[in-house]
């Protein structure tokens, strides 16, 4: 996340993602369009990946491990019989089979990679061994043990086999899943080999395809003083955390880092509008002012939003 001198823009854009292009380079490309002084993004997507880039602007920077944590939703075509050292398109291909899985056995093996389900991590992925990111360290070709992690797919079905090299396929996931794991771990347990020709992401959270702007889009918009702005305010990302309505004494209390009583606040309150979640989403004149801690009959600030 950049922070430098700019335009003091809060909240979410969501872009459409071209293939070929890093999420970094697209985080800096909306940077310069924008001119917001500070941009990060929700979720990195591989550079042979497209679709759907939530990028945080200003305060919204604040939430992006909230949309980190959503589910997501992706498309993907699989090519059986060839293994990658990506496990993607990119890499050079490193082990080859004869076997093609038919649709039968293909849609026999789906129960088990759905439900939490034990994953390696691809060796060119960005996560961290040692303080390095395993991709630079398998560009190096220094030797990397990644270790097995759990992680959760909500559902995984089978879309269709275009022809018998390869299949398509629809993922719900929670956070950490690589698609290119998962492909290449059903072609081994369908006794062949395989790897991820096509990757499209269509829901990270509450942002989905439909909110999505290409690149090109954003730049239109950006040379037109009449246009809309495409962004979306902070809190649609906090969408399911209860909110709660506090006095304008209340929240500078709050942004000042001192807790409020809840006792105070629910005296004025109906009880159906209490919140019984630790988690809130104060609101102030109808604004986000910030995340806060239910604990101990306070309400504890975790995160103030200046906007």
């Amino acid at each position: 996340m950049g922070r430098r001198k700019g335009r003091a823009i809060s909240g979410w854009l969501v872009i459409d993602k071209p293939v070929g292009l890093t999420s970094t380079a697209v985080v800096t490309r909306v940077r310069i369009l924008t001119g917001a002084a500070k941009v990060g993004h929700g979720g990195t997507l591989d550079p042979l990946a497209s679709g759907v880039l939530p990028i945080a602007l200003g305060e919204a920077t604040k939430t992006v491990s909230y949309a980190m944590d959503g589910n997501k939703t992706y498309h993907f075509r699989l090519r059986w019989g060839e293994a990658t050292a990506t496990d993607d398109a990119e890499g050079a291909v490193t082990e080859t089979s004869p076997h093609r899985p038919d649709q039968a056995a293909i849609e026999a093996a789906l129960p088990r990679f759905t439900g939490d389900i034990e994953q390696i991590p691809p060796a060119y992925s960005a996560i961290k061994v040692e303080g390095k990111r395993a991709y630079d360290l398998a560009r190096s070709n220094q030797p990397i043990e990644l270790k097995s992690r759990i992680v959760h797919i909500s559902s995984i079905r089978l879309l269709g086999c275009p022809d018998p090299d390869h299949a398509d396929f629809e993922v719900s996931s929670g956070k950490g899943a690589y698609m290119r794991a998962l492909a290449r771990d059903l072609a081994r347990a369908l006794g062949t080999v395989g790897h991820v020709v096509r990757l499209r992401r269509l829901k990270v959270g509450p942002f989905t395809e439909s909110q999505a702007i290409s690149l090109e889009k954003l730049e239109e918009l950006s040379h037109s003083p009449a246009a809309s702005d495409p962004w979306l305010p902070i809190e649609t990302v906090l969408d399911d955390i209860p909110a709660l309505a506090l006095t304008e004494a209340e929240v500078r209390r709050l942004k000042g880092g001192q807790p409020v009583s809840l006792l105070r606040v629910a005296a004025r309150l109906p009880l159906s509008s209490i919140p019984t979640d630790p988690l809130v989403r104060v609101m102030g004149e109808g604004r986000l002012a910030a995340l806060a801690r239910i604990e101990d009959g306070e309400i504890r600030p975790i995160r103030v939003f200046n906007h």
